[in-house]
């Protein structure tokens, strides 16, 4: 990420104890140099295509293709515009369609601090998950991708009701 704070591991040749590691022109932090042939170091905060260099006894290695580290962006935070349906029982299993922007293959759903089961990304704004057991009232809907979580809003709450006692409830259908 272009914060920084990758461990990266630098494989070559003729490295010793006090060598230094740069990315670019900014010196890497947390360096170990484990061999002759390896070192671990943390990439430093950056942004692009960079040359990762070692230097020690006054040379710095030379550059090529084998030694470049690109910086990412962190991924854009998901968001979450809708649920539906907005309630459902507090023993789960109600099929949720979310609604929102940022979803991957990947994605992963919460109803408050309890994952969500069965989530399908249907697509880039659309998923379907099925809702964690829970306790009766309100709970924010959240979707997690690449380790970003959406922000909570009043758009995402689902309700959980407790069933009414004395409820009919259907078991079975045949023929379906």
């Amino acid at each position: 990420p272009a914060a920084g704070g990758t461990t990266v591991s630098i494989t070559g040749t003729g490295f010793a104890s006090g060598d230094t590691v740069s990315f670019g022109s900014t010196a890497a932090t947390g360096v170990t140099v484990n061999s002759a042939t390896s070192i671990t170091a943390t990439s430093p905060a950056g942004s692009g295509t960079v040359d990762v260099t070692v230097t020690g006894n006054g040379l710095t290695s030379s550059t090529s293709s084998a030694d470049q580290f690109t910086y990412v962006a962190p991924p854009t935070a998901p968001t979450v515009s809708a649920v539906s349906p907005a309630t459902g029982s507090t023993s789960g299993g109600t099929m949720v369609t979310i609604t929102g922007t940022g979803f991957v293959s990947g994605a992963t759903v919460a109803f408050g601090a309890k994952a969500a089961t069965g989530v399908t990304v249907n697509s880039a704004t659309s998923i379907t998950a099925t809702s964690p057991a829970g306790t009766a009232g309100q709970v924010n809907v959240t979707v997690t991708v690449g380790g970003v979580t959406s922000a909570t809003s009043s758009a995402d709450v689902f309700t959980y009701v407790a069933p009414a006692a004395n409820a009919p409830v259907v078991e079975f259908l045949f023929p379906s």
